[in-house]
């Protein structure tokens, strides 16, 4: 494989596959769980992805995941026809934590990571999940809410994890896969959702689009 503009290489073993519009190696290990294989489909150099996730103001979660998502599934669906590829399933995600009807989206730096951290410490919080899909035999687009309760933290448990850099790139400082899972007293929804891709909803949409799933 050459450049990622130029050419692609795709699964030639007959397993179900969809191009994966996101950088995140979370929603690459569900799917390949699944027995799906991702085939990425980053941005050019020149796409200014992060603006993409920019909150607008008033906007209300659910509105703002939803937006977002569909944002990015029609960048990469013209990344995909720009770069001449083989037409395939498209598949797109985005995941917002959500405290008192504010977003908490990815830290800037590891002071925001522990703020972050704090509000979260000892209090019941959403996760949404938009995922998106789209192929030559339609689209679709599914929502999962989860609530997570988390026991409370001490300023030695919240510095101990900034310290380690999990929180960085992680919708509301942390990660729920990883060693914040320690702090998670439970969870009412989908635990996939809470990583990044619920299983339930992607796997209806997946079927829809024509992904043989088995």
């Amino acid at each position: 494989m050459t450049s990622p503009e130029t050419t692609v290489e795709l699964p030639a073993d007959g397993r179900p596959w969809v191009y994966l519009a996101s950088q995140s190696p979370r929603r690459r290990e569900l799917l390949l769980q699944w027995g799906v294989t991702p085939v990425p489909l980053p941005p050019d150099p020149d796409e200014d992805t992060e603006a993409l996730e920019a909150v607008r103001p008033g906007e209300a979660a659910a509105a703002y995941v939803r937006r977002v998502t569909l944002a990015k599934l029609r960048a990469a669906r013209a990344r995909l026809q720009r770069r001449g590829w083989p037409s395939g399933v498209v598949l797109c995600a985005d995941t917002t934590v959500v405290l008192d009807d504010q977003i908490l989206g990815k830290p800037t730096d590891a002071a925001d990571a522990a703020r972050m951290l704090r509000r979260l410490a000892g209090r019941t919080h959403w996760v949404l999940t938009a995922v998106a899909v789209a192929g030559p035999q339609g689209q679709g687009r599914a929502l999962s809410r989860s609530r997570v309760v988390f026991k409370p933290l001490d300023e030695d448990e919240i510095a101990a994890y900034v310290a380690s850099g999990e929180p960085m790139g992680k919708a509301g400082a942390y990660a729920i896969q990883g060693r914040a899972a320690l702090w998670v007293r439970r969870i009412h929804g989908s635990h996939s959702g809470i990583v990044g891709l619920p299983a339930y909803e992607t796997g209806e949409l997946l079927r829809r689009a024509g992904v043989a799933l088995r």
